[in-house]
């Protein structure tokens, strides 16, 4: 494998870098050598998890070797072949840098050990996962949620008649396996290496993680504050690495919120009134006191009145409801005798009810056997609402949030269907509070990385973090290999416009049917297309269904001639249902040699994370701009509340921040810039993006899509032009053979490899890379050449 010699550090890379790779692992390091934030933006396809890894590795080899439990390197086969009795030494804890690596999902963080076993870096390691992917109890891995959680723990409660098997052996079974992580494993080799043992894989990958010089885990792990407290980090020595950050900023906010229904309150007070019941019943039945039914009586009260004052809330506008800044709420709670000490009295009385209920779903049926019922308790929630509000034992916090109580038609599945209910929420609009805390623990470095952090101002502003090392990189293809245009107009000359006022009329609908007719046409294999809410997608697919049946001489529909070219797939907006299309998408891509089209939603599920390389995204189209509802209530006191902090900035000469309708536009954007990022995934893949929307014509708008994308953006005056353009582009894509040197990165085969003996400086790397751009230049040179002479044969 290749060495690179960046900023004084050996760089083991598994293949030769590209020159946007380079600087990327070089940005890298210097926020680690810096002991500096930094925000660091690649395209998909570059290579950037991989990146990440190595530079972040081959930086913390530069201290130490790795930790080590024994000397020789054993493979997951020889682990679970491992007797328990064999008895070897533990290492001791490594006095290095320790390594978080977090990302979104599971399935993200299996790519990125994927990309880990690639490269030639061996650390001790481990995935920290939830008990629904860890656990192996015959019972309680059947649950979900905090009902599994809770039925776990008191399984491994040693004086308990049913202690768990599998919890008493992991600590033992790590300290007579201390080379469990030393190659890379993930959640299903954990679960192997468990059932293999007999030792619970939740609770050894709690053991290992307290030694390891690298920890994956999803964003919850340290976002939460209680998952981490559970983990046994020395902070001050750490890495935080964000991959797929574009969603932080809203996982942060989201966690540190909440949203109290009329229903959720109910429940509440329905198992107050079991607990009562249940506790009563042990006391006349078995004479135990364990639990008191006055607590239970006071829960029940105060939840009673909580309920009441809800109701009483004045809402003088259903569409604005009732708003108070964030330390209302303990104006409120007090009027009810919730203050910082009874609501920890409370939460104790929580704790009990939750414990007591679990007991009381839990039955000996005959035989002995043990039945555990999967019932979730909504008390827990208003646990967690509690701790939320009195944080800290501190009320400073509420300064970042709004009280809002509003009224909503309850849901299908409420018991309130029909009626009208109220939701109390405590919304915070400052992420920053999360990240705050990392740097009050003395973090050394925080990454975050994705394909679509632009604009990283705001993003920074928003996270209120110092963010000194930044990158906006460019993608590793060519500019061949990407057509990319705004068409302001359709087929008759129609502008295109999804702004309210414009997107309920036939005309529009209509001139984007025939749009959409013609890049179906032009566009080989699969087509994805986004429209900016699931509302306005309906209204079009229905409109384009009866199109053309009132007009006699043509009584094909738009939807017929769309069918004609591509088989469609509309994305669901039940989640259950999405995987039935995804899969129905692949199968008609399959079967249909024209190939199939997605119809979906930004912001929606095809959006976010989903890879649809080569055949399966050879274009996405853009058919508007995604804004956010403006009287949507949070929405609307997200825009007041950043208003009123750029006012209080001004008045304090602190700068002017993030305005409010700064952040409702980037937002908006940083939603396109996802949706177009499905397609073009890899060095030799190819695609179209296709912006129909007028407004995307505005300077102000294109400065805010990825710095990747915008040399490639062409505005077409003429839909014809864009037709044109658009299938000259993809019959050219056909013949395209970019020159190659040996050294360019293939991604489905490992090259050759180079000695390591003696690592390749950047200024070398940097005349390789000259040779080959000399090359692409005159190749180009060519192609232009040849170009020109048939637009002049075509003009005569």
């Amino acid at each position: 494998m290749p060495i690179y010699n960046i900023r004084g550090i050996n760089v083991d890379f598994p293949y030769e870098a590209y020159d946007c790779q380079l600087v990327y692992m070089e940005k890298v390091i210097e926020s680690l050598q810096n002991k500096s934030n930094a925000l660091l933006e690649s395209p998909t396809g570059t290579g950037k998890t991989l990146c990440l890894l190595c530079a972040t590795l081959a930086w913390r080899r530069s201290f130490g070797e790795f930790s080590r439990g024994r000397s020789d390197k054993s493979s997951i086969r020889e682990i679970l072949s491992q007797s328990v009795d064999e008895d070897i030494p533990q290492s001791q804890s490594s006095q290095f840098p320790t390594i978080v690596y977090t990302s979104r999902t599971h399935s993200q963080i299996k790519q990125v050990v994927k990309e880990l076993k690639r490269s030639n870096y061996r650390p001790k390691m481990v995935v920290l996962g939830s008990r629904e992917q860890l656990c192996i109890h015959d019972q309680v891995s059947l649950l979900r949620g905090k009902a599994q959680t809770n039925a776990c723990r008191a399984l491994c409660k040693k004086l308990t008649k049913r202690f768990c098997p599998h919890f008493s052996g992991a600590a033992e079974f790590v300290k007579k396996n201390p080379g469990i992580g030393e190659d890379p494993i993930d959640i299903e080799d954990l679960v192997n290496i468990g059932r293999s043992s007999g030792s619970c894989p939740y609770y050894l990958s709690r053991e290992i993680h307290k030694d390891v010089d690298i920890l994956f885990a999803p964003y919850n792990y340290l976002i939460d504050r209680g998952n981490r407290k559970s983990l046994k980090i020395d902070w001050k020595k750490c890495i935080l690495i964000f991959d797929e950050a574009h969603n932080l900023e809203s996982l942060c906010a989201e966690a540190a919120s909440f949203d109290l229904p009329s229903s959720l309150l109910t429940a509440c007070i329905s198992e107050a009134k079991n607990c009562i019941d249940l506790s009563v019943a042990r006391r006349d039945t078995s004479n135990d006191k364990t639990y008191s039914p006055d607590d239970f009586a006071i829960l029940r009260a105060l939840l009673l009145k909580l309920e009441k004052r809800i109701a009483e809330v004045p809402i003088e506008s259903k569409e604005l409801g009732f708003t108070k800044d964030g330390p209302y709420i303990y104006q409120l709670l007090s009027e009810l005798n919730i203050t910082q000490q009874t609501a920890n009295m409370l939460t104790g009385i929580i704790e009990k009810a939750c414990i007591l209920l679990q007991e009381g779903e839990n039955v000996t049926g005959g035989g002995g056997t043990h039945k555990t019922n999967g019932t979730v308790f909504r008390l827990e929630s208003i646990g967690d609402i509690f701790g939320l509000i009195f944080k800290d034992n501190s009320t400073a916090h509420a300064q970042y949030y709004r009280f809002h109580v509003q009224e909503v038609e309850a849901s299908s599945n409420d018991s309130f269907k029909g009626k009208t209910s109220r939701t109390l929420s405590w919304w915070c609009f400052n992420p920053g509070i999360a990240m705050e805390e990392f740097a009050k623990l003395g973090v050394r470095s925080i990454i975050l990385s994705s394909g679509t952090l632009s604009p990283m101002d705001s993003f920074a502003e928003e996270l209120k973090l110092e963010f000194p090392v930044r990158l906006e990189n460019p993608h590793v293809i060519s500019g061949n290999q990407i057509w990319a245009g705004v068409a302001p107009v359709g087929p008759s000359g129609y502008s295109f416009n999804s702004s309210y006022r414009n997107r309920g009329s036939i005309e529009y609908k209509s001139e984007l049917g025939n749009a959409i007719v013609n890049f179906a046409r032009i566009v080989p294999d699969g087509l994805l297309v986004f429209f900016p809410s699931y509302y306005l997608l309906e209204q079009c697919i229905s409109c384009w269904k009866t199109m053309g049946q009132q007009n006699l001489s043509n009584s094909t529909t738009i939807w017929e001639r769309i069918c004609k070219h591509k088989l469609p797939v509309v994305e669901p907006r039940q989640s259950s249902l999405f995987p039935l299309a995804i899969e129905d998408y692949m199968t008609k891509l399959k079967e249909a040699n024209s190939g199939a089209v997605f119809f979906a939603v930004c912001r929606g599920k095809v959006s976010e994370g989903l890879d649809f390389a080569d055949h399966a995204g050879r274009a996405v189209v853009i058919t508007g701009l995604p804004f956010a509802t403006l009287t949507d209530p949070k929405v609307r006191l997200k825009r007041e509340y950043l208003d009123h902090q750029v006012h209080s900035r001004k008045s304090i000469n602190k700068g002017q921040g993030l305005t409010g309708e700064e952040w409702y536009s980037q937002q908006t954007l940083r939603a396109i810039n996802q949706a177009i990022g499905r397609v073009i995934r890899h060095r030799h893949d190819y695609g179209a993006i296709i912006l129909c929307d007028e407004r995307f014509s505005h300077s102000n708008r294109q400065s805010q899509i990825s710095s990747w994308i915008r040399p490639h953006v062409k505005c077409h005056s003429k839909f014809g032009d864009v037709v044109y353009t658009l299938t000259r582009f993809f019959r050219d894509i056909k013949t395209y053979r970019p020159p190659k040197l040996e050294s360019v990165q293939n991604d489905n085969q490992e090259p050759a490899r180079v000695s390591q003996s003696s690592p390749l400086s950047l200024e070398k790397i940097n005349l390789e890379k000259l040779q080959h751009s000399i090359q692409l230049a005159h190749w180009t040179h060519h192609q232009l050449l040849k170009k020109s002479k048939e637009a002049v044969f075509l003009s005569i």
